[in-house]
């Protein structure tokens, strides 16, 4: 159940996201991130999209699950209270078919890194 909390599910949820919040992007993915502010007790929350761009329905699944791995195998590198979304570029399935999980993390780390060192600041 406590797994359900830190994901976003609801369209208005990634709507916030997408418009208020800052983007990063790197070859692979696209890294959205926005403050919650008030929010913030709740921790941090991950929603993920691939389109159709990046394959088939099992490899869409395939893909959103590398990226959840790798996303929450950097939780302790992430600053509390963000709402973050994940977005899949059709390149990617060559780097999980090449380097697995591991390139996906260097990947988002890519992305984190631009954020700003040590957390972002609006």
């Amino acid at each position: 159940m406590a797994a359900k909390r830190r994901r976003l599910s609801r369209s208005g949820d990634f709507d916030r996201v997408y418009r208020d919040g800052a983007s990063h992007a790197t070859r692979h993915l696209v890294l959205y991130s926005f403050p919650r502010g008030d929010d913030a007790e709740g921790g941090v929350r991950l929603g993920v999209s691939a389109s159709r761009k990046v394959g088939g329905a099992v490899d869409r699944n395939r893909v959103k699950r590398a990226l959840r791995e790798a996303f929450w195998s950097l939780a302790d590198k992430l600053p509390a209270g963000y709402d973050f979304v994940l977005v899949a570029r059709p390149e990617i399935d060559e780097l999980i078919s090449r380097e697995g999980t591991d390139g996906v993390r260097a990947s988002i780390e890519e992305a984190l890194s631009q954020a700003a060192p040590g957390g972002r600041s609006t």
